[in-house]
């Protein structure tokens, strides 16, 4: 894809599943990668990844619920690569079960990590994205956000919320030469779902109920979003701005 290479590009939840497929694919593209995880030594794994590839990449820890925390770690990642050219918040957590069945404190721990902490990620790469009159950034949202998703309620309004921010953000800024956009995946086979899984009575018949739902007859893979992700970041895309794009093998198909 055009203009990714030397580019510096921040992914956040870079330790695993979607974030590390980004991330690799960032490098292969000739992007350094500062690879971001609360999960220092699982960061790590990925950059080593990279690097043993002959891509550029580092890790940093970093707490994405700490607004003081982003900001330190982009100001560390800018010392180490350069000024921040690209954007993925991708990290995310989620709890599943029935929204009564939830408690106060589930819903903090959702917000925090899937609305305040995309929050937080902005305000720290916001300001010299707009200075330098460029930038990039690619939010992971979910179709959760899109149809709803049973035992999601709280996940699936901070993915809801993460669209229309991005949709303001991309408006507020698109005068900054700054390109804001949506990535939503279906279902994919990541410690997420893993977990998902955990309160169905029986996991497999709910992978085969999801493989006939899914138009393209299988479950997602990390490997099948850094496409998109990485189209939405590059030059190819630079007339596009404040879109929201599934990646779901056709589960939803939204206008």
């Amino acid at each position: 894809m055009r203009g990714l290479a030397d580019k510096v590009v921040v992914v956040t939840g870079g330790g695993g599943g979607i974030g590390t497929a980004a991330s690799v694919r960032f490098a292969e593209e000739g992007a350094k990668v500062a690879v971001f995880d609360i999960d220092a030594a699982a960061g790590a794994r990925t950059a080593e990844r990279i690097a043993a590839a002959k891509g550029r990449a580092e890790a940093f820890a970093c707490d994405i619920t700490d607004h003081a925390g982003c900001q330190s770690a982009i100001r560390a990642a800018e010392a180490a690569l350069g000024p921040v050219d690209v954007l993925v918040n991708n990290a995310g957590w989620d709890v599943f079960r029935p929204f009564t069945e939830t408690t106060p404190d589930d819903w903090q721990k959702i917000v925090s990590i899937n609305l305040i902490g995309m929050l937080n990620m902005h305000h720290a790469v916001l300001p010299g994205m707009a200075e330098r009159k460029r930038g990039r950034i690619v939010n992971v949202s979910s179709d959760a956000a899109r149809g709803g998703s049973s035992g999601e309620a709280v996940y699936a309004a901070c993915k809801a919320g993460m669209i229309g921010f991005s949709k303001t953000i991309a408006r507020e800024h698109a005068r900054h030469g700054i390109n804001v956009n949506v990535v939503c995946p279906g279902i994919v086979q990541t410690q997420l779902y893993a977990d998902y899984k955990k309160g169905a009575r029986n996991p497999e018949k709910l992978d085969e109920a999801f493989r006939r739902a899914i138009p393209l007859g299988r479950l997602g893979e990390p490997s099948d979003l850094p496409g998109a992700i990485c189209f939405l970041a590059s030059d190819d895309a630079g007339f596009i701005t404040g879109q929201v794009i599934s990646v779901s093998g056709g589960l939803t198909m939204a206008g």
